[in-house]
């Protein structure tokens, strides 16, 4: 099952580090992936959840092991012409990734191509993460279920 650090955090949210190509780069050498949040703004890329925070490249938005959520539009079509695991989402109840994978809101229906997208957010989810019946799980914290 793939172990996917939401937004690089794997001990628990912290917003301090979350999006930093630091705290990415230390997930990534833990073995997890790794969901990032991009913005692409006049021609640049950064990192960031709400806003833009720290400016990036497309060399490390290709790094294996990316789960990347565009966060806005540009993003996305940039994204588009490559080859990259990439998707969008605001609150639906399930997208599609550019690789075929089922990313999954909290508290719906999983399938065996399904990303189970931050079960620590409902009673009892997190220690029976490993169990559910899914391609991935998508969490703060990782380190945990692991």
């Amino acid at each position: 099952m793939k172990l996917i650090a939401h937004r690089g955090l794997t001990n628990g949210p912290n917003p301090d580090i979350e999006n930093s190509k630091m705290q990415i780069t230390i997930a990534l050498h833990k073995g997890f992936d790794v969901e990032v949040d991009v913005w692409y703004i006049n021609d640049v890329w950064y990192l960031g959840h709400d806003m833009p925070l720290y400016q990036t490249d497309i060399s490390f938005l290709s790094k294996p092991g990316l789960w990347i959520h565009a966060k806005n539009i540009d993003a996305l079509y940039q994204l588009s012409k490559t080859e990259l695991n990439y998707f969008w989402h605001q609150e639906d109840h399930f997208t599609l990734t550019s690789h075929g994978y089922i990313w999954t809101y909290p508290n719906n229906r999983l399938t065996d191509h399904s990303i189970c997208v931050m079960p620590n957010w409902h009673d009892g989810e997190l220690r029976n993460a490993k169990d559910a019946n899914c391609y991935g799980i998508c969490s703060d914290y990782v380190a945990l279920i692991k």
